[in-house]
């Protein structure tokens, strides 16, 4: 299960990035995405329908770890349509209150859900079995927000999976109160965006921070993947599990170093042989 997810997401990030660069508006590409978000959803719920979990541990890590990251990638970029269409024009101190709005929005929902949000970030796992498994009950849940099937969700995974979605959507209306603050358009985007998957990227990066070729080696992992996230417009929030992937290799680890190496090797040599 865990590798098929893993494929249906890399093809994901793949077809948004193949979104990303196509000549629409800003509105036109966002449907684009949700579509491809929900299709992609849809497959994990298929692949789901004729799999069986050997344990209740593997249900957990489905409901917990793999389905949020595509429901939160759907909640997300809902979030920002939804915040686009509805954004007054002209006047900037109403855009930075409709922002402001959106925030404050944001606010209420930590504090409802302050409890599990601690839960979760303190990576407990007592109430995994009630929060992640299917058939599982809390009443608190049913009363609030229970979302989708039975056989497709369990009484958390979608609030962990908006709880994720909020956290990117908080960050992004900060940037778009910054823009608006100097001027910046909100069309602006990256010249350069990464399209290797993201293992690669979190291997790249910590055998960057690790050999002290950032800050001279005087910054923290998270530091320097929330830069690397910033500037090539990448999710890796998940960028422990990626590592521990790393680390779990049975033979070669550094398995895209090794590539960058082959790589760099090959066009040293030829060049070399353009200038015999």
């Amino acid at each position: 299960m865990k590798e098929c997810a893993q494929r249906i997401y890399n093809a994901l990030e793949q077809q948004l990035y193949l979104v990303s660069v196509k000549p629409l508006t800003e509105c036109e590409k966002l449907k684009l995405t949700i579509i491809t978000c929900k299709k992609a959803l849809n497959i994990l719920k298929r692949l789901l329908a004729d799999y069986f979990f050997e344990n209740c541990d593997d249900e957990i890590f489905f409901f917990k770890e793999i389905k949020p990251q595509f429901y939160s990638k759907y909640i997300y970029y809902v979030s920002i349509y939804k915040h686009l269409i509805k954004k007054p024009s002209g006047n900037p101190k109403l855009i930075e209150e409709y922002i402001d709005k959106d925030l404050e929005g944001l606010e209420k929902f930590y504090e409802q859900n302050q409890a599990f949000f601690l839960y979760y970030r303190t990576g407990a796992t007592h109430l995994d079995h009630l929060y992640f498994t299917r058939g599982a009950c809390d009443i608190y849940a049913e009363l609030d927000d229970y979302h989708g099937d039975e056989m497709f969700s369990t009484s958390h995974d979608y609030r962990l999976s908006k709880l994720i979605a909020n956290e990117e959507f908080q960050q992004f209306l900060f940037q778009q109160k910054s823009n608006l603050e100097n001027g910046i358009s909100v069309e602006c985007k990256p010249p350069i965006v990464w399209t290797g998957n993201q293992t690669e990227l979190v291997e790249l990066i910590y055998a960057l921070a690790e050999c002290g070729a950032l800050n001279n080696g005087n910054v923290e992992i998270k530091t320097a993947i929330e830069y690397f996230q910033t500037m090539l417009k990448v999710d890796l929030k998940h960028y422990y599990h990626k590592f521990r992937d790393i680390t779990n290799r049975k033979k070669e680890r550094a398995v895209f170093l090794d590539k960058l190496k082959v790589s760099l090797d090959r066009k040293i040599e030829s060049r070399l042989e353009l200038e015999r």
